[in-house]
Formats: structure tokens, sequence, C-alpha cells
């Protein structure tokens, strides 16, 4: 049987050797992080510029190392999985000289160009007819933001012609069947294919049959117009009291209150010129100074009159007699 001295020193090697292990094992794993951290892996990059459509060959990409910490996820490390035999990819959007080739900028294995691969979750592509005036004389390209305007006819108003806006701020996809234009030249299109919600589509497939759609181009990131208005053969001309109802933006905010301040205060303003000019004004007519009413006098009152340095008690009705 053992003494308690032994079975004390063989417990205290036991827990001096579980430290020991611990201490091992956590410098050996900082030591492989450390090496895996400063090692490279060959990662796929662009070798020449990519545009949308371009096919994913041997000659337009190489490999470069990056350090294993800054791989960008979706990266290929290998040409097999980037280009596997006999299927091919294509580049589904710009990418640049050695800029990494990554899964969400390239078609799925053996698909082509696909611009249903190009919407947000939730979007819809849709096709609308434009002309050389409709279509900003060919100078909507894919990317640039437009509204879309419907001039059509009412029959409640006699099939007199009116112009409304549809839809603001709308995405152009592809011109044509182009999604992005060679040398980025006006070119005069026949078709606009526009990102919009499932909603805005019907909007757009109704309009086509009943009227005329026009895109004009905005300026990116520009907000929606809380103020639209329909236009109609009435409202043609341009003065206070036809045109548009509304300020335009150089005005807006020098009323208070944003764009609802500006509106409003234009309106009260219009209409405070119109009543200034229509309103005639009351006609002026002299009538002379109106004398002050003659104050009731005693006749049995005296005054004190001053001739130069002399003073003369008179009566009252006396004084100038």
């Amino acid at each position: 049987m053992m003494s308690r001295q032994t079975l004390i020193a063989i417990g205290a090697a036991v827990v001096l050797g579980l430290v020991a292990v611990f201490i091992a094992n956590s410098y050996l794993t900082r030591a492989q992080q450390k090496a895996y951290a400063g090692a490279t892996t060959k990662v796929a990059v662009a070798a020449a510029p990519l545009a949308y459509g371009t096919d994913i060959t041997p000659d337009k990409v190489r490999f470069v190392d990056y350090p294993n910490t800054s791989i960008p996820p979706g990266a290929f490390t290998n040409a097999q999985q980037l280009m596997p035999d006999g299927k091919k990819r294509v580049a589904l959007m710009p990418i640049a000289l050695n800029e990494p080739i990554l899964t969400g900028k390239i078609s799925a294995e053996g698909q082509g160009a696909s611009i249903a691969a190009l919407l947000p979750d939730g979007m819809r592509a849709a096709s609308v007819r434009i002309n050389d005036v409709s279509g900003v004389a060919g100078f909507v390209q894919p990317n640039d933001s437009v509204d879309v305007l419907i001039t059509r006819q009412n029959p409640n108003e006699g099939n007199a012609q009116s112009t409304d806006v549809l839809l603001q701020n709308v995405r152009v996809i592809a011109i044509d069947q182009q999604a992005k234009n060679a040398d980025g030249s006006p070119k005069v299109a026949k078709t606009a294919t526009l990102e919009v919600a499932p909603l805005d589509a019907q909007k757009l497939a109704l309009a086509q049959q009943v009227g005329d759609l026009g895109l004009v181009l905005r300026k990116p990131g520009e907000q929606n117009n809380p103020v639209v208005e329909t236009v109609s053969l009435a409202d043609l001309r341009y003065n206070v009291y036809g045109g548009a109802r509304y300020p335009a933006p150089a005005v807006v905010g020098s009323f208070g209150g944003g764009l609802s301040g500006a509106i409003s205060g234009a309106m009260n303003r219009s209409a405070a010129q119109i009543a200034a000019v229509s309103t005639p004004r009351p006609a002026r007519r002299w009538t002379g100074v109106k004398a002050k009413p003659a104050m009731p006098v005693d006749p049995g009152k005296q005054i004190e009159v001053y001739r130069g340095v002399k003073s003369d008690q008179v009566k009252v009705g006396e004084y100038g007699r």
C-alpha cells in the first residue's frame, strides 16, 4: 500500500503534466496560426478588364498570391474550380484589371450572361417601347436613372390628351439587347429594360396599351418629387394661372418647411398677387382740411392781450374791433 506522501507526489506530477501539455498546445496553436497568417494562397484575378458578357477564358485570368487572412469570400483558388472542362462562365458585371474574380460577379457553370442574375431580390425586369424622342435621343444608357412619363387620352374629358408621371427613379438595366454599350456613345434604341417592382411592372404593361411612354433622365441619387401633377392642354402656357403649380427647386426652402412649405408659400404668394391685381382699389377724393369745431366761449370773460411789451385786458368778443 502506497504511503500518503507517494500519493501526493503522483498527484502533483499529474497536475504539472497537464499544465505542461496545455502550455505546449497553446504555443503550437499560436505558432500554427502565425504561420498560416504569414502564408499566402493563389487567387484568380482578371488579367484584363472584363465587360458584361465577356467569356472567362485562361488568357483573361491569372493567379496572384493573397495573404490567407485577406482572401475575399467567393474567390477561386484554382483554375479547375473557376473554369471547369466543357462549361463556360461569363462576367455578369464589369471586372477591373487585377480585381479578384468572385462567384457573385460571374455566371454559374455552363450558363451565359443573364439580366436576371443582376436583379436584386424582389425586383423584376420589364421592357418598354421607346423611340429617338421618348428615349432622350439615345442618351439613356444602362445603369442610368430615369422617370417614366405616360401620355394618353382621357375619354371622360372628350379624349383630351394629358401627361402623368408613371414611375420615378427607375434604373435602366439594358438598352435593346445590350446591358452595356461598348463605347458609351449615344445609340437610338427601340426598347429599354427597366428594373421595377412587380406592381410597377404591371403598370408598365398596361401603360403601353393605353398611351405612349417616355423616359426622362434624372440625376443619380436625387430624391423623388412628392408633388406629381397631371399636365393637360390647358397647362401649355407659362404664366401665373397655368403651367406648373409648384415652385422650382431653386426656391424650395425659401419659405421654410422644406418642399411642402415652399409649395404652400408659393401658392399663397401667387394667390395674393392675383388678388392684388384683380381687386379694384377705391378711388380717393380730396375733401380739404377739416376744420376743428369752435370751442364755446363765455362772453363775459376777459383775456389778456400783449401788444409789444404792453398788456391789456380785453373782454371776449371785443378783440380786433
